[in-house]
Order: structure tokens, then sequence, then C-alpha cells
């Protein structure tokens, strides 16, 4: 025999009204800017830990600051939005040189459903990052892109003074 179970009127308008409050407080949340202090964090990983300079340049346009590395995409034209930075960050590009920065990214088909076994049938080898990031880390590098480099355009002197904070040496360089 089935049971059937029957809420008052007043639980379910409450369930409802803090089902609501959750939700909104948690797009509330996903909206907020990222802090000063959340995209300097971002740029500090992005230039040293993750090292991502040295294919994608300084500024994320793509002029690297390694001759011997590959080339990297033009972040400041990207069309990738939050969550698609995020999982090639995380995920790395298959049959590309761009490294995935989770350490357990192929260790059990978090990323693309693939295993470190399957990435073997691809012609170009994904290489082992300089670091692997956290969640946490990948989320203030994306931070960082969000705010000072994606859909940026080209660098200029004015663009690069906001970017460093200062007329610093590499800004001089560049046209007003």
């Amino acid at each position: 025999m089935r049971q059937r179970f029957c809420f008052s009127r007043p639980a379910f308008a409450a369930a409802a009204l803090a089902a609501t409050f959750i939700t909104l407080q948690a797009r509330a949340q996903e909206q907020q800017p990222p802090s000063a202090d959340d995209v300097a964090d971002g740029m500090r990983l992005f230039e040293q830990k993750g090292n991502c300079q040295r294919c994608h340049g300084w500024s994320g346009d793509g002029h690297k600051t390694d001759g011997e590395m590959p080339d990297g995409a033009n972040l400041r034209e990207t069309k990738l939005n939050r969550a698609g930075l995020a999982l090639i960050i995380k995920c790395g590009k298959l049959n590309s040189q761009m490294p995935a920065f989770d350490k357990f990214a192929y260790s059990d088909g978090r990323c693309y459903g693939k295993k470190e076994e399957d990435l073997k049938a691809y012609p170009t080898r994904m290489p082992d990052p300089p670091a692997t990031l956290q969640q946490r880390e990948i989320n203030l590098v994306v931070d960082f892109l969000i705010a000072k480099v994606v859909g940026k355009g080209p660098m200029d002197r004015a663009k690069c003074i906001e970017f460093w904070g200062s007329d610093t040496e590499v800004c001089k360089t560049l046209p007003k």
C-alpha cells in the first residue's frame, strides 16, 4: 500500500521560500566581481606558478616570452567565457600543447571523460604543466583573465599602464 506524504501549506511555502533565497544568494555570489586582491593573486599565478606568459605572453596576447615554447592562444581575443577558461586551464586542450593544470585531470575521467591511456591516441602529446593548480587557484587565474585580459583588445600604452598599475619600462615601448 502506498503512503502519501502531505505537507502543510505553511511548511511547503517555507521550503519554497528557502529554495528561492538559496538560489538568489548563489547567483549573487557568482555575479560579484573579484576583489583587487583576487585579481592580483590570479596575475601572480599566471606569471609565476603557472608560468602562462611563456606561451601566452605577459599580456595574454600570444606573444610568448620564451622562443622555445609553443605558441599560446591570444587570450585578449578569446571567445571563451569563465567556465570555458576554467575548463581549458584545468583539463588542457586535447591534441595540443596546452597542458592540464589539474593534477588528477586524466586519472579518473574528470576531463572530457578521458583517462591517461586515452591521450596516447592523439598525435600531439599534451605536456606536463610547470606546476599543478588547485581549483581555487584556477578560479583566481580566471578572475585575473576576465578582469585584465579577455576582451580587452590589442595592448597599447594606456592599457599597459592599467594592466601593471604604473608606467613600467615595457609600457614605454608601446604605442599610445
